[in-house]
């Protein structure tokens, strides 16, 4: 059966809807999955209008509920009313609103067991601040709706043919890294990010490569004491737990000799420290969301304003996302097969099969 993959459309300024329609005028799409859009009908079409031509006979049908969504058709869940004003390539806070919109409902259904996976347009993470999101990211508000009683954190991990990079800090100020690399942290990320490659990826013995927090890897100390003192001590600890995690490296020296090319996966300490050398080499990744019951990605691009509403998105991004999302569902379906007890035989009722003679007394 196709799955039935939730796409939130994100900032209406943006180039969320632009990459959402390039992805679904290809055929392909729907020979395997339902893809269902959370927005609103008439914001849609005004980005339509922008596109090329062959884009403009694109045709969406409304759906109250993705369970009323037909397969080889659009389908599109209406999120919020007509008369949101888009004003593309600026930040507004009808855009914030409607983005959280989108993002709720959908969450909502995914919830419910209605979609089987979420893939998410970009978001303003400034104008779609309020009451009910407070959060610096997908990935944090993601974690509050999914994440298992007392879980404070995921794993934010980009994704492309060449690399794979997770963050133990996602989007921290420079000033506050320092203080949130501990032990624990890294023992919570490397533990998160092993389980994905295994269940996600189905890789059998990941080789996990960490980077050091400060230059030349700290120099033994003389130019900063947290390889020494944090991030050896979880590297030996993860270690002694199986897990094959090696470093900490220094990042200049090990992306510029190219050594990534001979781990599964790079955990970074910060944000750019990761991102930077991931982008540099491949815009065209998926952030993916590990460390959850659910599967979730989104493109490796913002709301990129610039190019709103001008024909220039490039959708590889998205399109990436999309199919990414269903190959983790089968992966975690084979891991999940695979994994089951070989012991556990199925419950099955008693059957006598004794020779019925003439004298023949039933069991009680």
């Amino acid at each position: 059966m196709k799955p039935t993959i939730a796409i939130t459309a994100g900032d209406i300024n943006g180039v969320g809807y632009e990459v959402i329609i390039k992805t679904l005028a290809d055929p392909h799409v729907f020979e395997i999955c339902k893809p269902v859009v959370y927005g609103n009908l008439k914001v849609l079409k005004e980005h339509m209008a922008t596109l090329d031509a062959e884009y403009h006979n694109m045709q969406f049908q409304l759906v109250l509920s993705p369970k009323d969504a037909k397969d080889g058709r659009l389908s599109l869940v209406s999120c919020y009313p007509d008369s949101v004003p888009v004003v593309m390539g600026e930040s507004t806070a009808d855009a914030g609103k409607a983005a959280f919109a989108s993002l709720e409902r959908a969450c909502k259904d995914l919830k419910a067991g209605l979609v089987d996976a979420l893939v998410t347009a970009p978001i303003n993470k400034e104008n779609i601040q309020s009451e009910q999101f407070k959060f610096t990211g997908h990935t944090e508000y993601l974690t509050s709706v999914f994440g298992a009683e007392g879980q404070t954190d995921s794993l934010m991990m980009m994704v492309s043919e060449k690399m794979r990079v997770a963050l133990v800090c996602n989007h921290t100020p420079i000033t506050k890294v320092a203080q949130m690399i501990s032990e624990e942290r890294i023992m919570r990320k490397l533990t998160a990010l092993n389980k994905s490659l295994k269940d996600d990826f189905m890789i059998r013995k990941p080789r996990i490569a960490v980077l050091a927090l400060n230059p030349h890897a700290g120099d033994k100390g003389l130019i900063g004491q947290e390889e020494q003192t944090v991030i050896k001590p979880a590297i030996t600890k993860a270690n002694e737990q199986g897990i094959m995690a090696f470093g900490p490296y220094s990042a200049d020296g090990f992306f510029g000799a190219g050594l990534y090319t001979h781990f599964d996966a790079v955990l970074a300490m910060y944000h750019d420290q990761g991102l930077i050398p991931f982008k540099s080499l491949d815009m065209s990744g998926v952030n993916y969301t590990a460390g959850l019951p659910i599967v979730r990605t989104s493109p490796d691009h913002g709301t990129a304003y610039d190019l709103a509403g001008k024909n220039q998105a490039d959708h590889l991004s998205f399109a990436h996302a999309l199919y990414m999302a269903i190959d983790m569902l089968k992966n975690r379906a084979i891991t999940a097969e695979i994994n089951k007890d070989p012991l556990v035989i199925p419950e099955r009722v008693e059957k006598d099969d004794r020779p019925r003679g003439p004298f023949f007394v039933p069991k009680d």
